[in-house]
């Protein structure tokens, strides 16, 4: 098993990430890092979200990065404003032993006065969503020219959120960059389009195999239940577990903002992430999450992206997921930082074989609740 001193990190960085409890590379780590560190051409990866992609593009980025100079030379692109501050976060921690790089995180739903005043200062690295990168660009509060290596985390979640014309304009504005490096679950066509459009002829490759993917340290379960006795379920299990917090996944909003307002029946202190939510109603919500004061949050899957909360004992799929990304997302929020966490999802007799079918394909072996 190789090491991120033999992947070619440097020794301040690798002490940021021992500090972190990052100490074994993941496998998009082992096979993103070395070839970004030595050649640092265009790249496009395969990889669902909790395989570790912020440190497989964010410390080659870090070395690569001139902290003598003001301009940005490193940009990235996210798809959400708690995506973006996540990575923000931890290109942060990762330098905390190194020459200071200063990154800055520019997102909608933040002030952005703030945000101007902030990219006043040296600033080397821009974390961004892309509507509000565009807006401050137009505004020449900043200036792009100086980029030299641009990330696009989960790409096919900002194409499916309706923003390929910004992307496109973003492409546009640093055709100066040596390298673009595209990190995305899936691969319809709307992404092979803008592999061609902002990339080399042949640009590297690689695919994140799904069943290395899932923490092993999560224990996984499912329940077979009818629909109308899903939130009387949950409800129970919480019951015999009153100093447990997690989350609770559903499909759609409709179905979030429903089973909020069940659970809350039950008496317990449950909030509800989703899409039609304002920004700062987000934020309240999450920092009553974060504080403990809410015990069960009920969140969609596009909004959950980002979430970084530690201590969480349990993951709910309310319904199992479409998709199979979503699966390792979800589950992902329990069992961090070294700890136990288990991922229950409910199913109606008739979705046996979709249950079977992400198993199969993630290497999980789920046990059934009774």
């Amino acid at each position: 098993m190789s090491t991120f001193q033999q992947l070619g990190i440097p020794a301040d960085l690798i002490r940021g990430l021992e500090e972190l409890g990052i100490i074994t590379p993941t496998e998009v780590q082992l096979k993103a890092i070395p070839f970004l560190m030595e050649d640092g051409g265009d790249l496009v990866a395969q990889a669902q979200t909790g395989t570790g992609k912020t440190a497989a593009f964010g410390l080659p980025l870090l070395t690569k990065v001139d902290p003598k100079s003001k301009d940005i030379q490193g940009l990235v692109i996210a798809p959400t404003r708690e995506l973006a501050k996540q990575i923000g976060k931890q290109l942060f921690r990762f330098t905390k032993h190194s020459a200071k790089i200063f990154t800055e995180v520019v997102s909608g739903g933040d002030k952005i006065d703030r945000q101007i005043s902030a990219l006043q200062r040296p600033t080397q690295i821009v974390v961004a969503t892309p509507g509000r990168l565009v807006e401050l660009v137009k505004q020449k509060v900043l200036s792009l020219d100086a980029v030299r290596h641009l990330v696009l985390d989960e790409a096919d979640e900002m194409l499916s959120m309706g923003f390929k014309k910004e992307l496109e304009q973003i492409i546009a504005w640093t055709r100066g960059r040596k390298s673009t490096w595209l990190f995305s679950a899936t691969f319809p066509d709307a992404i092979q389009q803008l592999v061609h459009g902002c990339m080399s002829a042949k640009p590297h490759r690689l695919t994140i195999d799904a069943a290395h993917v899932v923490n092993r340290d999560i224990d996984h379960r499912f329940a077979v239940c009818p629909r109308d006795e899903k939130a009387q379920f949950i409800a129970d299990y919480l019951e015999r577990r009153d100093d447990e917090r997690g989350l609770v996944f559903c499909r759609t909003k409709a179905g979030a903002i429903t089973l909020g307002k069940v659970l809350a029946k039950h008496g317990l202190a449950v909030d509800v992430l989703q899409g039609d939510l304002t920004q700062p109603e987000r934020d309240k919500v999450m920092r009553a999450f974060k504080k403990g004061r809410v015990r069960v949050l009920v969140a969609t899957d596009v909004v959950a992206r980002g979430i970084d909360v530690d201590g969480l004992a349990f993951v709910f799929h309310h319904q199992p997921p479409d998709q199979l990304e979503y699966y390792t997302h979800r589950s992902g929020r329990t069992a961090r930082a070294g700890k136990k966490g288990v991922s229950i999802t409910l199913i109606e007799p008739r979705e046996r074989a979709k249950l079977e079918r992400i198993g199969r394909e993630l290497g999980v072996h789920f046990r059934e609740m009774h």
